[in-house]
This record gives structure tokens, C-alpha cells and sequence, in this order.
């Protein structure tokens, strides 16, 4: 499937020009039919047939199978869960803090990366240092003297408001060396760019289908390296954390899937699954080039109201305007959906494989 291709099998671009990707993603028709045929499958047939639970665990195999295949790791260490934050929360809470513990993280995060340690804060007395970037670039020398006796680094693998790439591996290797876990935020990249967890290296990765794997909302998913498993002891517990739920006493699953809980439904994975398909099925190469070049074309566009890296880094690219939010709201009502951002106080736009140069020259003229 080439990106014309992919781009007719988007319902929703046939009513606007959709450039929020980095927000969440319309999803192409056959995402949408692998969910509605699971839930016929699982509602209707199998009841009298295989069973519904049989039915659901056979649809969660075959997506930590297909998200395992997208990142490079093995299906055993990865956690099925609802969103990012979900996966954030859940690390964050099996995690045995003590008074005192160090937390660092960009002031690039998302507040899915603020949060739990705010309230950690609170609740187990932990300390959150805050790295300062310059506009989404980080200090090597700072961030070392930061995490320098931190318990964990939690990180983005792209900033959210700028759309620079973070050296996920040097990162790792400075808070490996100072003994820190790092968990990464990595929601903005699976899709878009080719992400290769053993060469990250971090202990915990994080994400989420509904941006750029143009999936539907509802499928997350956590990478924790089979190393860190042993460091995670969940606040929470049932069927699908333990070996056995019928045993006397609990014993914590050996993997990743001990953030389990219980029962959930089988349909938002079931579509994850056919998304990371076609995705692949495009090539993140060919996905990144095209990325690229829209990029390439909008920045010069922009000119001097640019506030991302002028050269290509990702497809999110963030620029100033004199009221954000009235912009927003006016292109709207032109049917092309961007965002703002609260920092920078700006627009920002994300241009996917399914984007074309006409719907950048668009943007450009309605600005």
C-alpha cells in the first residue's frame, strides 16, 4: 500500500484536512472493520463456540505479538493497557518509592509524564527535578548532573510541543551509569519513525495506538525489559497479574503483562492489531520520507514564525501565532483541524503519511 492508497481508506478526509495527528488519528476502514467484526465475532459467535474469554485472550496475544514485532522486543515484555498515561500510572504505582527518592524529567513532558510523580509527591514524599531544555533540546552535562542519584529518568522520545527528538541512548546510558530505571514516553514515535527498544535500552517504554499507528482509541501498551520486571511490584493485582488466580497466596506473572488487571475489551486491540498491518505494510521508511518532505514544505512556508527545528526531525511541527486559539477555531470552520499547544503558546501541525502537499499549501493559504 503506497500513501494515496492509504489515505482513500480514511473516511473522515473526506469531510476536512487533518492535521493533528500528534493529538489522535483518523482511522483507515479497515481498523474500523477489524473492531466491528471482533465485537460481532465476540457478541454473537463466540458464546456457542470457542467462548468469549478464549475469544478476547486469542485477539490480546496477537497484539502484544504485533506490538512486540513494531518495537523489537518479545511479546513477554509487553503489557497490553489502555493509553500512555494508563501505562505511566501503572509503572509509576508498582514502583516501592521511598522518602527521598529522586524523579527527573524534561519540561518537555506531556502531563501524562507530570502527574503520577506530582502526586508521588504527595502521597511517598518523592523529590521531581525538572530538566530545562532550550525549545526541546537537552543539555547532555545538565541532564547528567540531574539524574546523578535519581531513581528514575522519565523521558519523551520526541517533545510533544516541538517535535525534536531526544538521544533515547545516551540518555539510558548517562542514567544506567548514575543507577537509574528510565522511562520513556514513546507515543509519538511508533508510526512515524523506527523505534528499536534493545537499542534504546530503557527499562520502561510507553504508547499508545491512536496517534500515529492511526489506530482506535483504547489500546496502550507498556514495554518493561525483562531485566526491570523483577523491580515492579503492582498496587494492584487480580486474575491477570498472577500465575495462578485459583492458587493459595499470589505469585506476580514473570512479565510484563503483571500490570495486568482483569477483564477489558478485546475491540480497540483488535483494531490496534490491523493498524500496526498496514503500517508496516506502508514501510516506516517510505512513511518517514513522505513525513519529510511535508515537513520540508511547510516549514519553508512558515518562514520566520517557525519554532521547530528547522532541519527534519518529526512530523510534528510547531509554529507562533498572534491568538492560537482563535486560529484553531477559525481554521476550523475552514475544516482543517490543528492544534494548539500552552508551551510555547502556539499552533502546532502534524503531517502524516496520509497528508498531502495540497493539504499543506492549504494551511499555508488559510494562514
Amino acid at each position: 500500500m503506497d500513501p494515496a492508497e492509504f489515505r482513500a481508506e480514511i473516511p473522515a478526509l473526506e469531510e476536512c484536512i487533518y492535521m493533528n495527528t500528534g493529538a489522535a488519528s483518523p482511522s483507515p476502514v479497515g481498523v474500523i472493520e477489524a473492531v466491528e467484526s471482533t465485537l460481532d465475532h465476540h457478541e454473537r459467535v463466540a458464546p456457542a463456540e470457542e467462548g468469549m474469554y478464549p475469544a478476547a485472550d486469542r485477539i490480546f496475544e496477537d497484539t502484544r505479538r504485533a506490538v512486540a514485532g513494531l518495537l523489537g522486543a518479545q511479546p513477554g515484555e509487553i503489557a497490553l493497557t489502555e493509553s500512555t498515561a494508563d501505562a505511566i500510572t501503572r509503572i509509576a504505582d508498582a514502583i516501592s518509592w521511598e522518602e527521598g527518592d529522586v524523579v527527573c524529567r524534561t519540561d518537555c513532558e506531556h502531563p501524562a509524564g507530570v502527574l503520577p510523580w506530582r502526586r508521588l509527591e504527595d502521597t511517598e514524599g518523592i523529590e521531581v527535578r525538572e530538566i530545562e531544555t532550550d525549545e526541546g533540546r537537552l543539555d547532555l552535562d545538565r541532564f547528567a548532573a540531574a539524574a546523578s542519584d535519581a531513581r528514575l529518568v522519565c523521558t519523551s522520545s520526541l517533545s510533544w510541543n516541538y517535535g525534536t527528538r531526544f538521544p533515547i541512548e545516551e540518555l539510558v546510558e548517562i542514567a544506567h551509569d548514575a543507577g537509574a530505571q528510565v522511562l520513556v514516553d514513546a507515543v509519538q514515535s511508533p508510526g512515524q519513525l523506527e523505534v528499536d527498544v534493545t537499542e534504546w535500552g530503557a527499562d520502561f517504554v510507553a504508547g499508545a495506538g491512536h496517534k500515529w499507528l492511526c489506530g482506535p482509541w483504547g489500546a496502550g501498551f507498556c514495554y518493561v525489559d525483562e531485566a526491570a520486571t523483577g523491580t515492579l511490584e503492582p498496587d494492584r493485582v487480580s486474575y491477570r497479574s498472577v500465575v495462578d488466580p485459583s492458587a493459595p497466596g499470589y505469585e506476580l506473572k514473570p512479565g510484563a503483562a503483571r500490570l495486568e488487571i482483569g477483564t477489558r475489551s478485546p475491540l480497540p486491540y483488535a483494531g490496534l492489531s490491523e493498524a500496526i498491518s498496514l503500517i508496516e505494510g506502508i514501510g516506516i521508511d517510505a512513511i518517514e520520507a513522505h513525513i519529510e518532505a511535508l515537513t520540508d514544505r511547510l516549514k519553508r512556508g512558515l518562514g520566520e514564525r517557525l519554532l521547530s527545528p528547522r532541519d527534519y526531525e518529526s512530523g510534528l511541527v510547531t509554529f507562533a501565532a498572534d491568538d492560537p486559539e482563535a486560529t484553531v477555531a477559525r481554521l476550523g470552520e475552514e475544516d482543517i483541524e490543528i492544534r494548539s499547544v500552552p508551551e510555547p503558546d502556539a499552533l502546532r501541525a502534524s503531517l502524516h503519511v496520509f497528508n498531502t502537499a495540497e493539504d499543506v499549501d492549504a494551511l499555508l493559504e488559510a494562514l
